[in-house]
Protein backbone atom coordinates (compact mmCIF):
# COMPACT_ATOMS: atom_id res chain seq x y z
CA UNK A 1 0.00 0.00 0.00
CA UNK A 2 1.19 3.51 -0.71
CA UNK A 3 0.66 6.47 0.81
CA UNK A 4 -1.52 7.91 -1.78
CA UNK A 5 -4.37 4.94 -1.14
CA UNK A 6 -3.67 5.47 2.49
CA UNK A 7 -4.34 8.98 3.07
CA UNK A 8 -7.76 8.52 0.98
CA UNK A 9 -9.49 5.46 2.60
CA UNK A 10 -8.24 8.01 6.35
CA UNK A 11 -10.35 10.51 3.88
CA UNK A 12 -13.39 8.17 3.42
CA UNK A 13 -13.17 6.86 6.51
CA UNK A 14 -12.94 10.78 8.15
CA UNK A 15 -16.32 11.40 6.02
CA UNK A 16 -18.64 8.80 7.82
CA UNK A 17 -17.13 9.70 10.58
CA UNK A 18 -17.85 13.32 10.14
CA UNK A 19 -21.69 12.25 9.07
CA UNK A 20 -22.24 10.26 11.76
CA UNK A 21 -21.04 12.57 14.26
CA UNK A 22 -23.81 15.22 12.32
CA UNK A 23 -26.33 12.84 12.90
CA UNK A 24 -25.90 11.39 16.08
CA UNK A 25 -24.85 14.58 17.94
CA UNK A 26 -27.36 17.13 16.10
CA UNK A 27 -29.78 14.25 15.98
CA UNK A 28 -30.47 15.63 12.45
CA UNK A 29 -29.90 14.30 8.77
CA UNK A 30 -31.25 17.54 7.20
CA UNK A 31 -29.22 18.36 3.66
CA UNK A 32 -28.25 14.76 3.61
CA UNK A 33 -29.51 12.55 0.64
CA UNK A 34 -31.14 8.96 1.89
CA UNK A 35 -31.16 8.17 -1.89
CA UNK A 36 -27.13 8.89 -1.71
CA UNK A 37 -26.68 6.68 1.31
CA UNK A 38 -28.55 4.00 -0.40
CA UNK A 39 -26.56 3.71 -3.07
CA UNK A 40 -23.46 4.06 -1.54
CA UNK A 41 -25.00 1.04 0.65
CA UNK A 42 -25.20 -1.27 -2.57
CA UNK A 43 -22.22 -0.31 -3.77
CA UNK A 44 -20.06 -1.51 -0.50
CA UNK A 45 -22.68 -4.91 -0.48
CA UNK A 46 -21.88 -5.78 -4.30
CA UNK A 47 -18.25 -4.96 -4.09
CA UNK A 48 -17.43 -6.67 -0.62
CA UNK A 49 -18.98 -9.97 -1.52
CA UNK A 50 -15.72 -11.71 -1.09
CA UNK A 51 -15.58 -10.43 2.78
CA UNK A 52 -16.15 -13.72 3.99
CA UNK A 53 -14.35 -15.86 1.51
CA UNK A 54 -10.73 -13.83 0.38
CA UNK A 55 -8.54 -12.88 2.98
CA UNK A 56 -6.47 -10.16 1.62
CA UNK A 57 -4.90 -8.58 5.06
CA UNK A 58 -6.59 -7.17 8.50
CA UNK A 59 -6.65 -4.05 7.28
CA UNK A 60 -8.52 -4.99 4.28
CA UNK A 61 -11.23 -6.59 6.60
CA UNK A 62 -11.58 -4.26 8.93
CA UNK A 63 -12.20 -1.50 6.41
CA UNK A 64 -14.36 -3.45 4.55
CA UNK A 65 -16.73 -4.37 7.56
CA UNK A 66 -16.24 -0.81 9.05
CA UNK A 67 -18.13 0.65 5.54
CA UNK A 68 -20.02 -2.00 5.55
CA UNK A 69 -21.69 -1.06 9.27
CA UNK A 70 -21.64 2.67 9.02
CA UNK A 71 -23.32 2.25 5.49
CA UNK A 72 -26.34 0.66 7.17
CA UNK A 73 -25.96 2.62 10.46
CA UNK A 74 -26.55 5.66 8.73
CA UNK A 75 -29.36 4.05 6.69
CA UNK A 76 -31.06 3.14 10.44
CA UNK A 77 -30.51 6.49 11.81
CA UNK A 78 -32.16 8.70 8.62
CA UNK A 79 -35.50 5.45 7.80
CA UNK A 80 -36.00 4.73 12.16
CA UNK A 81 -34.84 6.78 14.42
CA UNK A 82 -37.88 8.64 16.24
CA UNK A 83 -35.66 12.12 15.69
CA UNK A 84 -33.79 12.24 13.18
CA UNK A 85 -36.10 10.65 10.61
CA UNK A 86 -38.08 14.12 10.90
CA UNK A 87 -35.32 15.93 9.67
CA UNK A 88 -34.69 14.11 6.32
CA UNK A 89 -35.35 16.45 3.48
CA UNK A 90 -37.61 14.01 1.27
CA UNK A 91 -39.62 16.80 -0.40
CA UNK A 92 -35.57 17.74 -1.65
CA UNK A 93 -34.27 15.00 -2.16
CA UNK A 94 -36.12 13.60 -5.33
CA UNK A 95 -33.58 12.29 -8.09
CA UNK A 96 -34.70 8.80 -9.19
CA UNK A 97 -31.45 7.22 -8.49
CA UNK A 98 -33.10 3.81 -9.29
CA UNK A 99 -32.13 5.06 -12.99
CA UNK A 100 -28.84 5.20 -12.01
CA UNK A 101 -28.76 1.78 -10.61
CA UNK A 102 -30.77 0.49 -13.87
CA UNK A 103 -27.72 2.59 -16.13
CA UNK A 104 -24.81 0.84 -14.03
CA UNK A 105 -26.13 -2.30 -14.25
CA UNK A 106 -26.76 -2.49 -17.74
CA UNK A 107 -23.29 -0.95 -18.27
CA UNK A 108 -21.93 -3.99 -15.77
CA UNK A 109 -23.62 -6.68 -17.95
CA UNK A 110 -22.00 -5.63 -20.93
CA UNK A 111 -18.52 -3.69 -20.41
CA UNK A 112 -16.68 -5.86 -17.61
CA UNK A 113 -13.45 -7.82 -16.69
CA UNK A 114 -14.63 -11.33 -16.69
CA UNK A 115 -18.31 -12.49 -17.04
CA UNK A 116 -19.17 -14.09 -13.54
CA UNK A 117 -21.18 -13.11 -10.67
CA UNK A 118 -18.74 -11.62 -8.26
CA UNK A 119 -16.72 -9.85 -11.21
CA UNK A 120 -20.00 -8.36 -12.78
CA UNK A 121 -21.24 -7.33 -9.45
CA UNK A 122 -17.80 -5.58 -8.48
CA UNK A 123 -17.87 -3.54 -11.53
CA UNK A 124 -21.52 -2.85 -11.11
CA UNK A 125 -20.05 -1.56 -7.96
CA UNK A 126 -17.02 0.53 -9.83
CA UNK A 127 -19.84 2.37 -12.30
CA UNK A 128 -22.38 3.35 -9.01
CA UNK A 129 -20.27 4.59 -7.21
CA UNK A 130 -18.73 6.79 -9.62
CA UNK A 131 -22.70 8.50 -9.99
CA UNK A 132 -23.84 7.90 -6.15
CA UNK A 133 -22.99 11.40 -5.01
CA UNK A 134 -25.20 13.34 -7.72
CA UNK A 135 -28.77 12.52 -5.56
CA UNK A 136 -26.63 14.46 -2.97
CA UNK A 137 -24.92 17.46 -5.30
CA UNK A 138 -28.46 17.93 -6.50
CA UNK A 139 -29.93 18.27 -2.72
CA UNK A 140 -27.83 20.61 -1.84
CA UNK A 141 -28.25 22.89 -5.15
CA UNK A 142 -31.46 22.62 -3.84
CA UNK A 143 -31.31 23.74 -0.20
CA UNK A 144 -28.35 25.75 -1.06
CA UNK A 145 -27.45 27.16 2.40
CA UNK A 146 -25.45 24.16 3.52
CA UNK A 147 -24.30 23.14 7.40
CA UNK A 148 -20.22 23.36 7.90
CA UNK A 149 -20.70 19.37 8.92
CA UNK A 150 -22.70 18.15 5.35
CA UNK A 151 -20.05 20.43 3.60
CA UNK A 152 -16.92 18.81 5.29
CA UNK A 153 -18.77 15.55 4.38
CA UNK A 154 -18.45 16.02 0.74
CA UNK A 155 -15.75 17.41 1.01
CA UNK A 156 -13.72 14.68 3.07
CA UNK A 157 -15.61 12.32 0.28
CA UNK A 158 -14.74 13.93 -2.92
CA UNK A 159 -11.23 14.45 -1.44
CA UNK A 160 -11.08 10.30 -0.92
CA UNK A 161 -11.61 9.53 -4.42
CA UNK A 162 -8.70 12.80 -5.54
CA UNK A 163 -5.99 10.49 -3.52
CA UNK A 164 -7.52 7.18 -5.07
CA UNK A 165 -6.61 8.60 -8.04
CA UNK A 166 -3.03 9.82 -7.45
CA UNK A 167 -2.33 6.15 -6.02
CA UNK A 168 -3.68 4.73 -9.47
CA UNK A 169 -0.86 6.86 -11.22
CA UNK A 170 2.01 5.86 -8.79
CA UNK A 171 0.88 2.44 -9.36
CA UNK A 172 1.01 2.47 -13.11
CA UNK A 173 4.76 4.84 -12.93
CA UNK A 174 5.56 1.71 -10.58
CA UNK A 175 3.81 -1.62 -11.12
CA UNK A 176 4.40 -3.16 -14.62
CA UNK A 177 1.62 -3.98 -16.52
CA UNK A 178 -1.43 -2.21 -13.90
CA UNK A 179 -3.99 -1.44 -16.21
CA UNK A 180 -7.52 -0.87 -14.74
CA UNK A 181 -9.26 0.88 -17.52
CA UNK A 182 -12.92 0.54 -16.39
CA UNK A 183 -11.56 1.44 -12.42
CA UNK A 184 -9.83 4.65 -13.98
CA UNK A 185 -12.43 6.09 -16.07
CA UNK A 186 -15.27 5.81 -13.24
CA UNK A 187 -12.83 7.66 -10.83
CA UNK A 188 -12.02 10.35 -13.07
CA UNK A 189 -15.94 10.60 -13.94
CA UNK A 190 -16.90 10.62 -9.78
CA UNK A 191 -14.05 12.97 -9.51
CA UNK A 192 -14.97 15.68 -12.47
CA UNK A 193 -18.80 15.74 -10.66
CA UNK A 194 -17.35 17.41 -7.36
CA UNK A 195 -15.38 20.23 -9.39
CA UNK A 196 -18.53 22.53 -8.90
CA UNK A 197 -18.63 22.09 -5.28
CA UNK A 198 -15.10 22.06 -4.60
CA UNK A 199 -14.67 25.53 -6.30
CA UNK A 200 -17.30 26.69 -4.27
CA UNK A 201 -16.27 25.01 -0.80
CA UNK A 202 -12.65 26.31 -1.09
CA UNK A 203 -14.09 29.87 -2.02
CA UNK A 204 -16.21 29.58 0.98
CA UNK A 205 -13.30 28.76 3.13
CA UNK A 206 -10.84 31.18 2.04
CA UNK A 207 -13.68 34.04 2.44
CA UNK A 208 -14.64 32.73 5.66
CA UNK A 209 -18.58 32.70 4.20
CA UNK A 210 -21.15 30.17 4.70
CA UNK A 211 -20.99 28.06 1.71
CA UNK A 212 -23.72 28.04 -0.63
CA UNK A 213 -23.90 26.69 -4.14
CA UNK A 214 -25.60 28.66 -7.12
CA UNK A 215 -29.33 27.32 -8.29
Amino acid sequence: MNVFRLVGDMMHLLSVVVLLLKIHTMKSCAGISLKTQELYALVFVCRYLDIFRDFISFYNTTMKIIFLASAFAILWYMRSHKVVRQTYDKDQDTFRHYFLVLGCVVLALFVHHKFTFREVMWTFSIYLEAVAILPQLVLLQRTRNIDNLTGNYVFFLGTYRGFYMLNWVYRYMTEPHYHRWLTWISGFVQTALYADFFYYYLKSWRNNEKLQLPP
